[in-house]
């Protein structure tokens, strides 16, 4: 009798696909760094277009040999390395679900090269496990240090940081956590204060009277500053400063409030952005377009954040598709759908066509003179199933959280 588990031969067709992925690896090897490497992280033109194609082109044939469940999800879809020849073909490589992540510990490779395992912190819902080894970590580093510079957001100087997230040295493996630590190598750090810190009873809180202590100990010191984090917790914070001190701040001009997250839970509370911005820098004595927002997702990790006119740019190292919810189908540039976003850096696990739960839509053209395509979000898919860290985070300030 046969056994059950031995491994079935692989047949002539499968043979030929997989010879003719490693064709497409070698021969587009070192593409994904060479798109990295470039300088203009918001160009556009058919030169830009090559490096992004040939990048997926090879991160396609990496993952597709080297993690057996996306080989199978791409046979099953009839669509394998070597299929995709244009910069038109890209929407055809195989999606990954986002919820997959949430339900499954995928990885390319060896588990023995992760260097870094984030997770969502969510109790009310699924959590995710993203595994990053040396080399995604090499790059995603380098692609937050191009956008942030063409954005004129990186700087030598000094700076001191008031970060609404949690204390990397506790949560070490969250994503929020992790995102801000990156977020605070644009310039020379300071003093870092993280906002939410442990409960002493296995929860966290918003330390709210060691935030308005940080912001009179920062601006008596006079460095430039940055704040970090949820824009509901900034906003809370920034109104208690200013009931309890009776007074606004002022700090340098050269300083930022790059905010996250979406206000999620508390979307009862949210504030317009146009107010947003223009109160936030009064209290803080700012300029009002120092005030950034992004958007983006651990399972994907490029930011996508607002330039000096508030738009959401879609930088070279990704591409962001809008696709109909009931068919799948792609939508043009102002049409409403669920986002699809590509990106070649990762390496350890299969993330390189993504498909999200977020609702939005792209458009073309921005004061800022920036020529790729504007991500407009209009919605976070999944909230009630999906909670993760921000969630959590945010529901420090709900009505039903632990003050």
């Amino acid at each position: 009798m046969p056994d059950p588990t031995a491994r079935t031969p692989l047949d002539r067709e499968e043979l030929r696909v997989l010879r003719r992925a490693r064709r497409v690896l070698s021969r587009n090897r070192g593409a994904t760094d060479r798109l990295i490497a470039q300088r203009a992280a918001y160009a556009a033109g058919p030169r830009q277009d090559g490096f992004f194609l040939e990048a997926m082109n090879e991160n396609f044939a990496h993952h597709f040999l080297g993690c057996p469940l996306y080989r199978a999800r791409c046979l099953q879809a009839g669509v394998t390395p070597g299929d995709i020849r244009r910069v038109e073909d890209l929407p055809r490589i195989p999606y990954v679900f986002v919820t997959v992540f949430k339900r499954n510990d995928l990885l390319t490779g060896s588990p023995e090269k992760v260097r870094l395992t984030l997770t969502s912190s969510g109790t009310g819902g699924e959590r995710s496990a993203i595994h990053l080894d040396a080399r995604s970590l090499r790059r995603i580093r380098r692609i937050v240090h191009n956008i942030y510079r063409d954005l004129k957001m990186t700087s030598r100087e000094v700076t001191n940081y008031l970060c609404f997230t949690y204390d990397p040295a506790v949560a070490k493996d969250l994503g929020t956590a992790f995102s801000d630590e990156l977020l605070t190598r644009l310039t020379r750090v300071g003093q870092v204060h993280y906002a939410i810190r442990p409960d002493g009873q296995g929860g966290w809180h918003l330390d709210r009277e060691a935030c308005l202590e940080a912001l009179e100990r920062f601006e008596r010191e006079g460095s430039a500053f940055r704040m970090l984090g949820f824009p509901a917790h900034a906003w809370e914070v920034l109104q208690d400063y200013v009931r309890t001190r009776n007074r606004t701040l002022r700090f340098p001009l050269r300083s930022y409030v790059l905010t996250g997250g979406g206000w999620k839970t508390l979307g009862d509370r949210e504030i317009p952005k146009p107010l947003f911005r223009s109160e936030v820098a009064r209290i803080l004595g700012i300029p009002q377009d120092h005030i950034r927002d992004l958007y983006g997702m651990v399972e994907h990790g490029v930011p996508y954040t607002e330039c000096e006119a508030g738009r959401m740019h879609v930088p070279i190292h990704s591409r962001v598709l809008v696709r109909d919810p009931g068919t799948l189908e792609l939508l043009p540039p102002g049409q409403t759908g669920i986002f699809h976003m590509l990106t070649p850096y990762l390496s350890s696990f299969p993330a390189l066509s993504l498909l999200t739960t977020d609702v939005g839509h792209l458009e073309s053209g921005c004061p800022c003179g920036r020529s790729t395509p504007v991500v407009v979000l209009e919605g976070r898919g999944g909230v009630t199933r999906h909670k993760g860290c921000a969630l959590a985070a945010l529901d420090i300030l709900s009505p039903e959280g632990v003050e």
